[in-house]
């Protein structure tokens, strides 16, 4: 069977209250966000885990999750350090953020050598998402520049509890991405959508704008290239104390510069996360319908 990796970037978990809280059970028989996206993908084809950590998290990681995953599928771990950085470069005086999405799949040049798909750890995506991905990257050429993101429904993406961020896309009459506007403040008002924080300046968006949840599938030739731009990102805003390199960012670069292609695969499914500590118990209720319907057991390992 082909290889296919799924890269789950984790190095942005917060820690609070001496624990880290995307790592909390919102499961029937105590699961975390992180299970059911492995088990999704698991079921879907994919048959290894990446886990891009940091240093400091590993220990708690592995207790909740890292140790369980890897009696079921090969797991790797990589880690994201502020100071990992190309020759001739070093951290500006002041600088904590880490340097971002991008340079956290970077991080992983050494481990993968296959197709992946990349996902955040603290979102639910949903099973459709994970056999688009899959099927799409076993049957393209692994030499291949078209890649692919699960373009999710706005509307089904919103939280109840405050504003999100959202990657809303520009996609072509072929389905491919031609622009993500990473867009700020959005919530629901009526039947549409607006974003902007002062009333009277809100911009409208239709609630069935295609949206990226940073949920990507990659080849492994993707690599050189974020390698590439994570130089000339250091160049320009290296010197910045909280500028970070974003893969959206740098993968619509590659679509300007025509480097790359980007197939928008379409999911009906519902999104969630806990963005606000309000959405937990909205999640923890979603996840026990869904056990409830027969889509998961109620114990998932």
């Amino acid at each position: 069977m082909e290889k296919t990796t799924l890269v789950i970037m984790a190095a942005g978990l917060g820690s609070r209250y001496g624990g880290i809280k995307q790592l909390e059970p919102v499961g029937v028989s105590g699961e975390i966000i992180m299970d059911y996206s492995i088990y999704d993908a698991i079921k879907a084809g994919f048959n290894k885990i990446i886990f891009i950590i940091r240093k400091d998290l590993e220990k708690d990681f592995k207790e909740v999750i890292g140790d369980r995953i890897s009696r079921i599928i090969e797991v790797e771990y990589a880690f994201q350090e502020i100071t990992d950085m190309p020759e001739g470069f070093t951290v500006p005086e002041g600088r904590t953020k880490p340097w971002g999405t991008g340079q956290a799949v970077l991080c992983c040049k050494n481990i993968i050598k296959e197709p992946f798909a990349v996902i955040n750890a603290d979102d639910y995506y949903g099973s459709e998402a994970f056999v688009k991905v899959h099927d799409y990257l076993t049957k393209a050429d692994e030499k291949s520049t078209d890649y692919c993101m699960a373009g999710f429904v706005l509307g089904n993406t919103l939280s109840e509890n405050g504003t999100v961020t959202r990657g809303v896309c520009q996609v072509d009459q072929e389905g491919y991405l031609v622009d993500i506007k990473e867009t700020k403040s959005i919530q629901k008002k009526g039947e549409s959508a607006v974003s902007g924080e002062k009333e009277g300046e809100e911009t409208l968006i239709d609630l069935s704008s295609p949206v990226s949840m940073n949920m990507w599938g990659f080849m492994p030739g993707l690599l050189p290239k974020l390698e590439t731009g994570f130089v000339s990102f250091l160049k320009t805003e290296g010197k910045e104390l909280k500028t970070e390199y974003l893969l959206p960012e740098e993968v619509g670069r590659l679509i300007k510069k025509g480097e790359a292609s980007v197939k928008v695969l379409s999911t009906n499914d519902k999104w969630f996360g806990v963005t606000y500590k309000e959405d937990k118990p909205v999640v923890m209720d979603s996840i026990r319908e869904l056990v409830k319907k027969g889509i998961y057991p109620e114990k998932l390992f």
